[in-house]
């Protein structure tokens, strides 16, 4: 199936007691046995549950891997794939990165042990002078939160060692714009909350893979901390993926005409959008993406955060606001929002400017979305 009609079909099965055509909402905690033989499908929640199940067969299908767990946040999916590490193991992620997984790194797990080394992906050879004998990860965005950096995947899969787990956070592209597994990951996690949801109203993160014993790890792990989502958000993001590929292509439509407005406005200084010509690696997203996505990032030529905090006082239809990939368009401050954990020098080698503001480019219509950004920066 193509991926349209995977978003719709895969995994999914009317119901079996109704026929319902959407996947009942299982509200239970536990399930009574057949027997005490150990076989019966479901037995606690926590454990599985026929909702969750529905959702994590689909998302597995529309990533092209055989494997979906899922979380009660994005935050918890990336927790799991930490705790598949041992003290001293090192991990190579990204110098750019979303603010929480910068803080989960650095303030919880780096007190474990654990060694993170940031570097620019955007030449592959800085990530093979850093791999030791005890690199055992590799974590990579792209695009990046904030800065739309765009990392050659299969480049990246290349060069690591065959003991190197290669993770990708595709929340910003989508599973309809990006398949990173097709490109030679391991393993792809998911906000589920952004795009895949689409109406921010679920919050909840996701794992796919094509191995067996990874995935046998992860459900363990699943199971074991019980950071699940319950049946409603499940059912919730069954419905939002329904329409992901409507949803996506006019996410993007948007997002391309506003940053070409962007890119000519007077008091902008720098637009970073991976559909430009002028963005660094344009030419990479080309080559692995199906779209340019729905997310943009520009700085203004007075780089304050007074100035950005105009603008941000001023839009009327881009409301101010946390997260990303719903319906609605919103705009944010990355150094004092998504990314004010991270120390300033550190935010202003990765790009992050005072000025620079991120929009999650909505489906509303284009001409009303650029004049409220006309009048917002003027």
């Amino acid at each position: 199936m193509k991926i349209e009609t995977k978003l719709l079909h895969a995994g999914i099965e009317p119901d079996s007691s109704t026929g319902a055509i959407m996947t009942p909402i299982y509200q239970t905690s536990t399930f009574v046995h057949q027997s005490n033989t150990g076989d019966n499908t479901y037995s606690y929640s926590r454990t599985s549950n026929p909702t969750r199940s529905a959702l994590e067969k689909n998302l597995a299908a529309i990533e092209n891997a055989k494997f979906g767990i899922t979380f009660g946040s994005g935050m918890a999916a990336i927790d799991a794939v930490l705790r598949l590490l041992n003290p001293e193991d090192e991990v190579i992620v990204t110098q750019d990165l979303y603010g929480g997984t910068y803080r989960l790194f650095t303030s919880v797990y780096a007190k474990y042990g654990i060694k993170f080394v940031f570097v620019d992906m955007l030449d592959v050879e800085n990530i093979r002078r850093v791999i030791t004998s005890k690199t055992k990860m590799i974590w990579v965005e792209t695009p990046t939160n904030p800065m739309m950096s765009i990392f050659d995947i299969r480049k990246i899969a290349n060069v690591r060692l065959s003991q190197i787990l290669l993770a990708v956070d595709n929340t910003f592209a989508s599973p309809y714009l990006q398949n990173p597994i097709d490109l030679g990951a391991d393993l792809v996690m998911h906000s589920v909350t952004k795009y895949l949801a689409g109406h921010s109203d679920v919050v909840m993160g996701a794992l796919m893979t094509n191995h067996t014993k990874l995935a046998q790890e992860l459900y363990r792990i699943q199971n074991s901390t019980g950071a699940i989502p319950g049946p409603q958000d499940c059912f919730l993001a069954l419905r939002g993926i329904k329409t992901l590929h409507v949803r996506m292509d006019r996410h993007c439509q948007n997002a391309q005409k506003i940053a070409e407005f962007l890119s000519k406005h007077e008091k902008v200084k720098e637009v970073f959008y991976p559909g430009l010509p002028s963005h660094k690696n344009h030419h990479v997203a080309q080559s692995q993406m199906r779209g340019f996505g729905g997310m943009i990032s520009f700085s203004l030529k007075e780089d304050s955060i007074e100035g950005a905090q105009r603008v941000l006082k001023r839009t009327k239809l881009f409301s101010l606001a946390e997260s990303l990939g719903g319906v609605e368009s919103l705009i944010g401050h990355p150094a004092t929002m998504t990314h004010g954990s991270i120390p300033r020098e550190t935010r202003i080698k990765s790009g992050i400017s005072d000025s620079l503001i991120r929009v999650s480019v909505g489906i509303e219509q284009v001409e009303d979305l650029i004049e409220d950004l006309e009048k917002s920066i003027n």
